[in-house]
């Protein structure tokens, strides 16, 4: 059955609510409870790897929701989702509290400029304590009602359900006092918010309607690339022939997948089209020793994401939305890289043709799970050299923060830390990155080294992602002596 949209002209529209936060505090779990669905199940490693947009119906008002993956390497994706909507849902887990997703999120809703209230989740988890999470969350610039501020913190349970009207009641309170309006007759306004191939349909790109309507038939441009709408899927799987200002579809009629964040227009006179640059092929850097990949991923979201955080020591040869074909294998053997496939698929065909030409092929699923497969297969390639010295160890015994500054408290275990010189931060064996030391105390002292036994505070420049138990290393070159 063919649904319409069904607002018609000018008048108030639905709010577009974006769900934000740090991995597996519960964001999708919230809106799998709200349009009882099961969709985190279905996420590889129970990780929403897409945006995903839905609409709800509550007290016979739409509500649309936009769900944002949590993993740090999603980051644009989130900034995309806050950009495009009304008003957000910070979900704060309370066994865990404030993260660095945490804030990464709110720096993006504050950029947007969007109200927002925060969903205090788990409260079914035993010995959680709500008040000690409202005053980390005041500490780091949330400043909700009862500690200095007058954001709304909702305690829900995505797991029983519980809160979850009083949060869809406050939404909708939200809503209305920011009296969103939209006319279904204006000229057309959309975001593309993903776009991927489909094996059966072919490419399917997310729209998200801001204005004006979207129909079949209609011809389309997003950044240069034309489409004529074959077909619209809204997030239950139905066919409509409409959609309106607020509503999300799933648009067939591109012949090459549109950027992600691209804006959907109609297309008007004969212009002619312009063709999607190729993506250009990297030489290989022969000066610097890297690792080589061919990357290949379902979605742009997904590749953008990839890309963003690979390691500096991991050079992409080719990278693109399709599955792994024969051409990328023959590529890979000349420029000897490696082939990274995300959720795509790969012939009997091709895998032959791999094991003959001696490429390897490494699948995944899980974004966090590629990178750090790509982490490790890196860390030979950051090992020290003939040229380095390590001049000495250090362990982090200890975290702060003062003024958004992330301090590593360390005791030297060997040898002395020089601020002069270059750190190396380990877990394990695994290699995370180098820094300079930015600032560096003992005591309320600053000082250029530390020794022995000897306990200090720094500050790293760039910010390196540590944690209590992870090694530094000081180093210098040896031509340095």
């Amino acid at each position: 059955m063919v649904k319409t949209g069904k607002q018609i002209g000018f008048g108030p529209r639905p709010p577009v609510v974006v769900v934000l936060g740090h991995v597996d505090h519960g964001k999708t779990t919230l809106l799998d409870k709200i349009r009882q669905t099961n969709i985190a199940s279905s996420e590889p490693g129970g990780i929403t790897q897409h945006i995903g947009a839905c609409q709800i119906n509550y007290k016979g008002q739409p509500i649309t929701f936009i769900d944002t993956p949590g993993h740090k390497a999603f980051s644009q994706m989130r900034s995309r989702g806050a950009k495009v909507a009304d008003l957000a849902v910070l979900v704060v887990a309370v066994d865990e509290g404030v993260k660095p997703q945490t804030l990464e999120s709110l720096k993006y809703i504050k950029k947007a400029g969007i109200n927002y209230l925060v969903a205090l989740n788990k409260i079914d988890v035993s010995n959680t304590n709500i008040e000690r999470v409202k005053k980390l969350l005041s500490q780091n610039g949330i400043m909700v009602e009862g500690y200095g501020g007058d954001i709304v913190a909702v305690p829900i349970s995505a797991k029983t359900g519980k809160g979850i009207d009083e949060l869809l009641e406050m939404i909708s309170l939200l809503a209305q006092m920011a009296q969103l309006k939209g006319n279904s007759k204006d000229k057309l306004e959309g975001v593309i918010l993903e776009s991927r191939l489909d094996p059966r349909r072919g490419t399917l790109a997310t729209v998200l309607v801001r204005n004006g309507s979207l129909k079949i038939g209609d011809e389309v441009w997003v950044e240069g690339l034309r489409a004529k709408i074959r077909a619209m899927i809204d997030d239950k799987g139905k066919m409509v022939k409409i959609a309106v200002p607020s509503q999300p579809v799933g648009v067939l009629g591109f012949k090459t997948v549109p950027p992600v964040g691209g804006k959907v227009k109609r297309a008007e006179g004969e212009i002619p089209e312009e063709k999607p640059k190729a993506k250009k092929v990297e030489e290989p850097q022969k000066e610097e020793k890297k690792l080589r990949i061919i990357l290949k991923a379902d979605s742009l979201g997904t590749l953008e994401a990839i890309e963003s955080s690979l390691p500096e020591k991991c050079q992409v040869i080719l990278s693109g939305v399709s599955d792994v074909n024969e051409s990328d294998v023959l590529l890979a053997n000349t420029t000897k890289a490696e082939v990274i496939a995300f959720d795509v698929k790969i012939s009997s065909l091709v895998k032959k043709l791999a094991e003959e030409e001696l490429v390897k092929i490494t699948q995944f699923k899980i974004i966090y799970e590629l990178l750090e497969a790509v982490s490790k297969k890196i860390t030979k390639f950051l090992k020290l050299t003939k040229e380095e010295e390590i001049l000495g160890r250090a362990e982090i015994i200890a975290e702060f923060k003062i003024k958004n500054e992330r301090i590593a408290g360390c005791q030297v275990k060997e040898g002395k830390i020089a601020k002069q010189n270059l750190i190396q931060l380990r877990r394990g064996e695994e290699i995370l990155g180098n820094a300079r030391i930015k600032s560096m105390k003992i005591g309320k002292n600053d000082v250029d080294e530390a020794k022995t036994g000897e306990e200090f505070g720094v500050v790293f420049s760039p910010k390196l992602d540590f944690a209590i138990g992870d090694m530094l290393a000081s180093l210098r070159k040896i031509e340095e002596v």
